[in-house]
């Protein structure tokens, strides 16, 4: 679709190569250690712990930025499952 897939944590970068062995990804990961990214969009808060309890940390969101930098669609609230079909399916509407 023409789409470049990138995940950014605050995890250092051995942190991230073990994730992305341990989940099999072959997408490129930015260690932003210094939450540069990350404050830039927005994206460190609280957030809900699968049992109610608050943390804070990076939110899991997605954003489809365009080629020329826009941001066209922001994802507040990512939960995995399904998530890759709906972006997909957003990808298309925007062609």
């Amino acid at each position: 679709m023409g789409a470049a897939v990138v995940g950014v944590s605050a995890d250092d970068l051995e942190a991230q190569r073990a994730f992305a062995e341990k989940n099999h990804l072959t997408m490129p990961l930015i260690a932003d250690v210094d939450r540069a990214v990350i404050d830039a969009y927005g994206v460190w808060g609280e957030r809900r712990r699968p049992d109610g309890t608050s943390t804070t940390g990076i939110r899991r969101m997605t954003f489809i930025i365009d080629r020329t930098g826009v941001v066209r669609k922001v994802y507040p609230s990512v939960a995995p499952d399904g998530h890759a079909a709906e972006v997909i399916d957003d990808l298309r509407l925007m062609r």
